[in-house]
């Protein structure tokens, strides 16, 4: 069975009918909202009407509902910012976080900006531009080799799609946060045992944190720590509970 909800772009155009448009709306709900069940009293009318008068884009649509208290709640609120992250590039960009670099600056845009701000970078960035435009349903873009993107996210595009009945809040902690950090390829069958790759194990990483209740204007209130692949996964989930925000993950040389 494909693992894939759509990976055919859909656009909204000029001539749509009604079943048209009912069409984009249910795919960009399924896409933005991770699979998540929608009950008819959270739809958002009013944006819907703008986008059938022509007065909102798809991209303003997908806008309106990623900022949305729904979304927020489902993929924002108790979950880790790492998890957070990752569906926001899944669910705007089609696609798995990049590098551990790409966290790290959506860390920094919403240590600075906040959740709005970090939503827009998705959403008016020029790959969204040029993958989607205005009126495309952002979609799967890594199910198969794409020029300008890194082999890995196949395999990890895997770990992101798992089935049609997959929903996106079932959990609360990010997949790639390991693989990521330690620019490890991405395995999607569970290796054999006594398999691994013990040449990663010996890996050491600094984790450097802004301590619970730090802003941009307390610059000192930050720590760093080193840790062992091993121990990496764990110890960001620790962080993440004590209320810490993680500003970069170096690997140590």
């Amino acid at each position: 069975m494909s693992l894939w909800v759509t990976t055919e772009p859909l656009e909204l155009q000029p001539t749509a009918t009604e079943d048209d448009l009912q069409t984009v709306i249910r795919a960009v709900y399924k896409q933005v909202l991770g699979n998540a069940h929608l009950m008819e009293s959270q739809r958002p009318i009013t944006a819907e009407s703008l986008l059938r008068n022509g007065d909102l884009t798809v991209r303003g649509f997908v806008s309106t509902i990623a900022k949305s208290d729904l979304y927020r709640s489902l993929f924002f609120e108790g979950v880790s910012q790492y998890r957070f992250i990752e569906l926001n590039c899944k669910h705007f960009l089609g696609r798995p976080p990049v590098d551990q670099a790409e966290i790290s600056q959506h860390v920094q845009i919403y240590n600075e900006g906040g959740f709005e701000a970090d939503i827009d970078s998705y959403i008016d960035s020029d790959e969204y531009s040029m993958n989607f435009g205005e009126n495309i349903v952002p979609y799967p873009r890594t199910n198969t080799t794409e020029v300008g993107i890194k082999n890995v996210g196949f395999n990890r595009t895997f770990s992101l799609y798992r089935g049609f009945a997959t929903s996106d809040n079932s959990s609360n902690q990010a997949k790639l946060i390991s693989d990521l950090a330690a620019n490890l390829p991405t395995k999607i069958k569970a290796p054999a045992a006594g398999g691994g790759t013990p040449a990663n194990t010996s890996k050491r990483f600094r984790i450097s944190i802004a301590k619970a209740g730090a802003t941009p204007v307390y610059r000192l209130s930050s720590t760093s720590v080193e840790v062992s692949y091993e121990q990496l996964s764990k110890r960001i989930q620790n962080i993440h509970k004590m209320g810490g925000k993680i500003l970069s993950i170096t690997e140590v040389a």
